[in-house]
Parts: structure tokens; C-alpha cells; sequence
């Protein structure tokens, strides 16, 4: 058992049985009354996000996840594989845990992967991406950067909004966060 005062960012903790990751915390010392710690959690399983509130000084449970690296393979139609970068195992990891990361996975890859007992719990990629237009319609004669944007189909599959002047074949760069267009790349 662990205190409020190992809290930190990235830190997993069991609550109820359910496996949370500590988004954003603060210490709280108000002029009259105890301590607090203020927290963001968010559910590795579901993805749902809370604000919980601990006294200072409480009993937590922090669960001990492993964070490590590794490469994407392929998708073998029952989930996504990757290669662990230090001793070249392989682990085949379920799309409901991949989720929406799937859209920005290329092969080679390089990725982290949290793992609790061996357990895959989320898959964090890097902030951003390059990504190769695959499909859009072609720009008009006369579209501008700032006139407005237009949808683009990327290698992974994943449609994004680009501006007008953008062509197939282009590659750019992509929030892995958001899907939103950062740039192109030349």
C-alpha cells in the first residue's frame, strides 16, 4: 500500500478493481482544514475519465505496470502484433485494446506498450505522425491554404481533414491525440 503522496502522472491505481491511470494531480493545502490531493483518472480499460478527490495521507493501492517498447508488426486479423524491442518476442495484442491507435499504426513502428502481469492494458504512440495521403480530391485552381479544408484518406485507413490545396500522394503530419493535420512534409 502505497500513500497520496506517491502520486504522480502516469501512475496506475487500483480502485475497486479497475485498473486507472493518474492523468493530472495536485496537492492541495487551503488555509483552514486538511490536505487533499485533487486527481484526473482516466480507466485503461474503458478510456472513461474521473475527478477523485483522497485526503492527504490516505492508503492507495498503485499498481505496477511495466512500460516498454516495441515495434508494430503486422495485424493478423485477431489483433495487432508487435515485437518487444530488447529480447524480439513477439505479443499479439487484442484491437479492443489497440483502439483507436490502430488509425495511425504503420509497420515498423515505434511504440510503447503499458503492460500489467504481462497483460497488455493501452498503447501509447508518439504525439505525432507521418502519414502519406493515399486518396482526395484534387484541389481547384485557385484554393488557398486559409480558404478551407477538405477530407483525405491516409495509408492506415484514416480519414482526416487537410487543406484544399493538398494532393495524393503527400506525405503529412498527423496528431495521434486528435487526428487533426499539423503539416505537410516535403
Amino acid at each position: 500500500m502505497a500513500s497520496t503522496a506517491d502520486i504522480k502522472n502516469g501512475v496506475v491505481l487500483s480502485i475497486d478493481g479497475q485498473l486507472w491511470n493518474v492523468i493530472e494531480f495536485q496537492h492541495v493545502k487551503p488555509g483552514k482544514g486538511g490536505a487533499f490531493v485533487r486527481t484526473k483518472l482516466k480507466n485503461v480499460v474503458s478510456g472513461k475519465t474521473v475527478d477523485r478527490t483522497y485526503n492527504a495521507g490516505a492508503k492507495i493501492e498503485i499498481e505496477n505496470v511495466d512500460r516498454r517498447d516495441f515495434t508494430y508488426l503486422y495485424n493478423d486479423g485477431e489483433g495487432f502484433v508487435f515485437m518487444d524491442v530488447e529480447d524480439y518476442d513477439q505479443l499479439t495484442v487484442p484491437a479492443a485494446v489497440v483502439g483507436d491507435a490502430s488509425n495511425f499504426l504503420l509497420e515498423n513502428q515505434q511504440v510503447q506498450i503499458a503492460l500489467n502481469n504481462g497483460n497488455p492494458l493501452y498503447i501509447d504512440l508518439p504525439a505525432s505522425v507521418v502519414l502519406e495521403i493515399t486518396y482526395t480530391e484534387p484541389g481547384l485552381q485557385g484554393d488557398r491554404s486559409s480558404a478551407g479544408t477538405k477530407p483525405a484518406t491516409v495509408e492506415t485507413g484514416y480519414e482526416i481533414q487537410v487543406p484544399l490545396f493538398l494532393e495524393t500522394g503527400t506525405k503529412v503530419k498527423v496528431d495521434t491525440r486528435t487526428g487533426d493535420y499539423l503539416g505537410r512534409i516535403s
